[in-house]
C-alpha cells in the first residue's frame, strides 16, 4: 500500500493497539478501554497518518499535504490537532508522539504485536503487510503456521522498534502528575521547604497578576483561597519553617514585600523596598532592590537591613533584576533578569558574595523562572527560545543546557521538591482581538495569535479612519511575529509585509506609511520604512540598536536609544541622519504617541526607592513634560484625538477591567489633568465628562461605545515533573 494514498482511504479492516488504546480504523474510531474517545475528523486522520508510520520521522509539510490535501492551511491548524491528540491520549509529556524541532513528528509509543486475524484474507497480502498492519492467514491453520505467524509478528514488531530507534534520538523521560485541575489557571507554583504545601497564583498571569494566592496540601488536598489581594503581585516564596509566605507588590507605596500565614490570616508588611523575597536562614533574606531610578538588582540583608550587601545589580540603569534562586550551600544565585527595552534575557549565575557579575547560564532565550536540585548538582530553568517556552536543565557549573519538554502546550515556572522532583504550570494561550459596537462583542481575527511584548511597540492600532486594525500576529507558536491588517466591516485580514519578522511599528498619520524594526540574529535592532500598499520594498533608515520607532509631527522619525546606561527619545530624518534629543531626560519605555504626534508618553524614572518609574506625557515639539500618572499606567487617545482613554481597572480572573475616557481640550491635545498628575488611574473617574468603559487596555474607536480589545484565553495547570 503506498503512503501517498488519501487519508480517509487507508487501513480498512485495520487496528492498531498502544497503552490502553485501539485505534479502529474499520470503524473510524479510537477506543480506550470500552469507551470511545472522541476526535475531530481531521485530528483522528492526523492521529491515523502518524500511527501508520510508527517510528518514522513525519515531517509538517508532508502531514499537512496529506490531511489537507491542495488546501491552504497554516502550522496552527496542525498544531490545533496535535493539541487534542495529545489531550485525547494524556501524552502530557509527549512521549507517544515526539516533536523533532524544525523537522516535524513521531509516533513512538510501543505498539502491541498486531492482532493475527484468521480470516479470509490471501496469504499473499499477509506476506505484504508491514510492521504496521494485522498480519492476515488462511482459515484454520496448523499449529505450526500459527507458531510462525507469531514469530513474524514479533520480528516485525522488533524491526520496527530498531527503525524508531535509528530515526529518533533518546529522549530522556519525563513523567508528569497533575497537581491542579482548574478550568482556567494556575501559575507560579512554590513549596513548602518540607515540599507538603503549594502555594500559587489562580491566574493567567504570573508576572505582576493582581488575582489571588492559593495554597494545596500535598499530595491529595484540595486547592483553597488564601489570600485576596488586588494590588499587582509576583513572587512566592515560604519561610523556613514553612509557616509563611512571602510575595511581592508594585502598589502605589512601592516595591514591598508582605508575608502572610500559610494557614490563613492577615498579612502584614515585612520589608519595603523588597520584592521577589526569599530566606537564606531564619535571619538573612535574598531579594530584589530598587538602588535609583528603576534600577533594580538583587541584595542581601537581615530583616532589620543590616549586614546589607549588594549580589548583582545590571550595567544598565534602566535594566531590572527581578529575581535571585540561591543555590543550597548558599554560595550562589541564579538571577533572573530584564533588559532596557525591558526584555527578559537568559539567567545569569552570580556569587552571592558579590564578588563578580558572574555569566549567563541556561538556554539562550528568555529565561522566567528558575530553580535548583536539593543536591546543587542541576540548575532547572522556564525559558523561550524560538519563542517555545519550556522547562530546561543544566549540570552546575558548567554543563550544556538540557531541553527536557517539548510540544504546543508550553511550561513556565518552577518549584524544586526535597524529592527532586520539579512543579511547573503547564498550559497554552491563545489570543485574538475583539471588537466591541452597537451589534455586540465578536471575533475581529481568528488565526494565529496576537503579540503583545512586554517593552515594545507591537500594541494593535487604528487606522486613522478606525477601518482598520493594525496587529502583530505569530502564526504558529514557533513562527515569526508579523504585521497584519483587519478590515473592521468585513473581518478579513492581510499581511502588510509579507515575509518580514517585526518587532515593533508604527504607522503614518496618513495611513500610507510604516515605520518598523527588525532583529536580525547577532546584530542590533534595524529601522525601516516601508509604503503600507506594498508598492515598493521597505528602505533601511537605522541600525545601531534604534528601537520602538513612531513617526513625528513632521514625518521625522522618533525612537529610543541607549547611551552611558540610560536611555532617552530620539529623532533623526527619512535618511536616519540630524540626530537629536527629544528630551534631556532619561526614560525607561517609550508606550504611546497622540494622533497628531504632538505628544507621546513615556515611562520615567522616579528616583523614589519605593517607585520604579511613573508615566510621563512629553511634548515632541520642545521636550517639555508633564505628569501623567504618579505610577506607571496605560494610556492612549481615539484616531481623531478627540478622547484620551486611561485603564483604571485592570483585567483579572474576575472581570475585563475598566477604562475612562476624558474629553481632550481643543488646541491642548491633552484632556485635563491634575497638576501632579493623577496620584492613581482611577482618579480619573472624578473629572468633568469622565465616562467609564467596561474593559481595561482598549483599542478606542471613534466613540466610547466602540472599541477593539485583545482577548485572550488561557488555560494552564500545576504538574509534578519527575525526570528519568
Amino acid at each position: 500500500m503506498s503512503i501517498s494514498e488519501p487519508a480517509g482511504e487507508r487501513g480498512a479492516g485495520r487496528q492498531y493497539r498502544f497503552g490502553d488504546f485501539v485505534l479502529d480504523l474499520e470503524h473510524g474510531f479510537l477506543r480506550q478501554g470500552a469507551g470511545e474517545v472522541m476526535l475531530r475528523r481531521k485530528s483522528f486522520e492526523v492521529l491515523t497518518y502518524l500511527v501508520e508510520r510508527h517510528g518514522r520521522l513525519v515531517t509538517k509539510d508532508e502531514l499537512i499535504e496529506a490531511v489537507w490535501p491542495g488546501t491552504a492551511v497554516t502550522d496552527n491548524s496542525l498544531a490545533q490537532c496535535l493539541l487534542e491528540i495529545r489531550r485525547a491520549l494524556g501524552d502530557r509529556s509527549q512521549q507517544a508522539i515526539r516533536t523533532v524541532a524544525r523537522r516535524g513528528y513521531v509516533f513512538a509509543a510501543p505498539l502491541a504485536p498486531p492482532r493475527i486475524e484468521f480470516g479470509r484474507v490471501p496469504a499473499a497480502e499477509a506476506a505484504a503487510s508491514s510492521a504496521l498492519h494485522p498480519v492476515h492467514v488462511a482459515a484454520a491453520p496448523s499449529r505450526r503456521l500459527r507458531t510462525q505467524v507469531i514469530a513474524l509478528a514479533v520480528a516485525v514488531a522488533a524491526t520496527g522498534a530498531l527503525v524508531m530507534r535509528a530515526l529518533v534520538a533518546p529522549v530522556r523521560g519525563v513523567v508528569l502528575t497533575p497537581l491542579t485541575d482548574f478550568s482556567d489557571s494556575a501559575t507560579w507554583p512554590a513549596l513548602s521547604p518540607d515540599g507538603r504545601v503549594l502555594a500559587f497564583f489562580r491566574s493567567d498571569r504570573w508576572f505582576m497578576t493582581t488575582d489571588p494566592i492559593y495554597v494545596k496540601m500535598l499530595p491529595g488536598g484540595e486547592p483553597t483561597p488564601l489570600l485576596e489581594d488586588r494590588r499587582q503581585k509576583y513572587g512566592l516564596a515560604f519561610s523556613p519553617d514553612g509557616s509563611q509566605i512571602a510575595y511581592g507588590v508594585n502598589a502605589a507605596s512601592g516595591y514591598d514585600t508582605y508575608v502572610v500565614p500559610t494557614l490563613k490570616g492577615e498579612p502584614r508588611l515585612l520589608l519595603a523596598n523588597a520584592a521577589a523575597l526569599s530566606w537564606l536562614d531564619g535571619e538573612h533574606l535574598l531579594f530584589a532592590e530598587i538602588k535609583r531610578g528603576m534600577h533594580l538588582g538583587i541584595v542581601t540583608s537581615t530583616r532589620s537591613r543590616t549586614e546589607h550587601r549588594e549580589v548583582y545589580f545590571p550595567p544598565h540603569e534602566r535594566a531590572m533584576a527581578h529575581y535571585a534562586h540561591a543555590s543550597p550551600d548558599r554560595k550562589w544565585a541564579v538571577v533572573v533578569e530584564m533588559d532596557e527595552r525591558p526584555v527578559w534575557l537568559p539567567c545569569r549565575l552570580v556569587p552571592l558574595s558579590g564578588d563578580s557579575a558572574g555569566r549567563r547560564v541556561g538556554p539562550n532565550g528568555y529565561c522566567t523562572g528558575a530553580g535548583w536540585s536539593p543536591d546543587g548538582r542541576w540548575m532547572y530553568f522556564t525559558a523561550a527560545v524560538d519563542e517555545q517556552h519550556h522547562l530546561w536543565r543544566q549540570r552546575f557549573p558548567d554543563g550544556t543546557p538540557e531541553q527536557l519538554t517539548f510540544g504546543p502546550e508550553q511550561e513556565d515556572g518552577v518549584a524544586v521538591a526535597p524529592d527532586g522532583s520539579l512543579v511547573t504550570s503547564i498550559g497554552i494561550d491563545r489570543s485574538a482581538i475583539w471588537m466591541r459596537d452597537a451589534a455586540g462583542d465578536r471575533p475581529l481575527t481568528s488565526e494565529g495569535t496576537i503579540h503583545v511584548h512586554l517593552g515594545v511597540a507591537t500594541m494593535p492600532s487604528f487606522s486613522p479612519d478606525a477601518t482598520r486594525v493594525y496587529y502583530v500576529r505569530r502564526e504558529s507558536a514557533a513562527g515569526r511575529t508579523t504585521l497584519w491588517r483587519a478590515d473592521v466591516a468585513s473581518g478579513r485580514s492581510d499581511p502588510v509585509l509579507p515575509g518580514t519578522a517585526v518587532v515593533d511599528y508604527d504607522v503614518s498619520p496618513d495611513g500610507r506609511e510604516v515605520v518598523f524594526s527588525t532583529q536580525p540574529e547577532g546584530k542590533p535592532i534595524h529601522t525601516w520604512i516601508a509604503p503600507v500598499d506594498g508598492t515598493s520594498p521597505p528602505r533601511l533608515v537605522a541600525s545601531n540598536g534604534e528601537n520602538s520607532p513612531h513617526f513625528g509631527p513632521d514625518g521625522e522619525i522618533l525612537f529610543r536609544y541607549s547611551e552611558n546606561h540610560s536611555n532617552y527619545i530620539g529623532r533623526m530624518n527619512r535618511s536616519g541622519a540630524d540626530r537629536s534629543r527629544v528630551a534631556a531626560f532619561e526614560i525607561s519605555t517609550f508606550q504611546r504617541i497622540s494622533p497628531d504626534r504632538r505628544w507621546l508618553i513615556a515611562i520615567t524614572p522616579t528616583f523614589d526607592a519605593r517607585r520604579s518609574g511613573a508615566s510621563t506625557l512629553v511634548s515632541t515639539r520642545d521636550g517639555v513634560s508633564r505628569q501623567l500618572c504618579a505610577r506607571v499606567c496605560t494610556a492612549v487617545w481615539a484616531p481623531d484625538g478627540k478622547l484620551f482613554y486611561l485603564t483604571v481597572e485592570s483585567k483579572s480572573r474576575a472581570g475585563a477591567g475598566a477604562s475612562v475616557a476624558l474629553p481632550v481640550r481643543a488646541g491642548t491635545g491633552l484632556p485635563d489633568l491634575p497638576d501632579e498628575g493623577f496620584g492613581t488611574p482611577a482618579d480619573a473617574l472624578a473629572l468633568p465628562g469622565a465616562r467609564r468603559v467596561p474593559q481595561a487596555d482598549i483599542l478606542p474607536g471613534l466613540d466610547p461605545n466602540t472599541y477593539a480589545f485583545v482577548k485572550t484565553t488561557t488555560h494552564r495547570n500545576l504538574f509534578r515533573v519527575r525526570v528519568r
